[in-house]
């Protein structure tokens, strides 16, 4: 059972990982071709969506972090 749980959340990061990745991709094509992609809009609208919240925003944005780095 144990084994089924590790598999799963190797899985998982695998994903994400790959993810933060594809969008990484994104963000410097659009960069490069001026809005191709539409991402740089949407990192904006989430970090706004962070910052607007005050210190629930913080709290939120660090415990993404915490989820991230772990």
């Amino acid at each position: 059972m144990n084994d089924l749980f590790n598999n799963v959340i190797g899985y998982t990061k695998s994903i994400v990982e790959f993810g933060f990745s594809l969008a990484l991709v994104f963000l410097v094509v659009d960069v490069l071709f001026g809005g191709l992609t539409g991402i740089v809009d949407n990192v904006a609208a989430l970090i706004d969506s962070f910052v607007s919240n005050g210190v629930v925003g913080l709290i939120a944005l660090l415990f993404f972090l915490a989820i991230y780095k772990s």
